[in-house]
């Protein structure tokens, strides 16, 4: 039988808040589980679920001490929500520099005013850059990588135990910072193929300009970059996946270095 006093304990509650608030973290920041579809009830319920599921594993390995006072139990929460959404917030800067190298070469196409809701992110972006998010997030949830996200989670807990210790560490934040300087070569890696080929219509188009000043380039080039730009993304679709893949994979497996 249970005993229902040491299962309802002040330290065994405290210790499945701070799972589930390291867990809200990941929910809130995370790719696929911070889209903005997603109604707040599924996050907040799939959170208390898994927080079920981990919290007799995480009770065994943990000897967490009881806070004495509410600004003790905010600090320890605030604690296991930075570190919660610190993961979520590293893998969420492929998607970031996806949408960044998109939006690059789309503004060269000429559709930068082709702006829609883009559901994952509440905001508005070019729908050639909402295609790409969808391809990045099938390949997402294709190869596996949520579970790597949980892993790194669960894994967190064994680095970062719950309780007053701040493991912060000046590594810890250097390589946060490395991770999210990389979402500016991801972008530029995703742009620069479709972008180049599209620079250099540019620069042919301004020379056809000064051959045969009578032409009217402008309403030669719009179309011809939009329809260029749109073969070309089809073009790379598939080297583009691959790739993606392959970052997803790299990036996942750093996280798990990490925490």
């Amino acid at each position: 039988m249970f005993n229902l006093d040491v299962l309802f304990s002040i330290g065994n509650i405290v210790l499945f808040m701070a799972i589930l608030t390291r867990l809200s973290g990941l929910f809130m920041s995370a790719p696929l589980f911070s889209t903005y579809p997603i109604p707040n009830q599924v996050k907040i319920w799939l959170s208390a679920t898994i927080a079920f599921l981990l919290f007799p594993v995480i009770q065994v390995n943990t000897n967490i001490v009881t806070p004495n006072s509410v600004p003790a139990l905010t600090l320890i929460l605030f604690k296991e929500f930075t570190i919660g959404y610190a993961i979520g917030f590293c893998a969420k800067i492929l998607f970031s520099g996806i949408e960044l190298g998109v939006n690059t070469f789309t503004i060269q196409m000429g559709l930068s005013a082709d702006q829609a809701l883009n559901p994952a992110s509440g905001g508005n972006s070019p729908v050639l850059s909402q295609a790409y998010t969808y391809l990045a997030t099938m390949i997402f949830v294709a190869i596996g990588a949520h579970r790597w996200l949980f892993s790194a989670i669960y894994n967190s807990f064994k680095s970062m135990p719950v309780g007053y210790t701040f493991t912060f560490s000046s590594g810890l934040l250097e390589q946060i910072v490395i991770i999210t300087g990389q979402l500016f070569s991801l972008a530029l890696n995703i742009a620069i193929p479709i972008f180049g080929v599209l620079f250099i219509t540019d620069v042919l188009l301004g020379f056809t300009s000064k051959m045969m000043p009578q032409m009217n380039i402008f309403m030669v080039s719009l179309p011809l970059k939009i329809y260029l730009g749109l073969l070309l993304s089809l073009m790379f679709m598939r080297p583009m996946a691959e790739y993606i893949a392959v970052i997803i994979e790299q990036f996942l497996t750093k996280i798990a270095m990490i925490f």
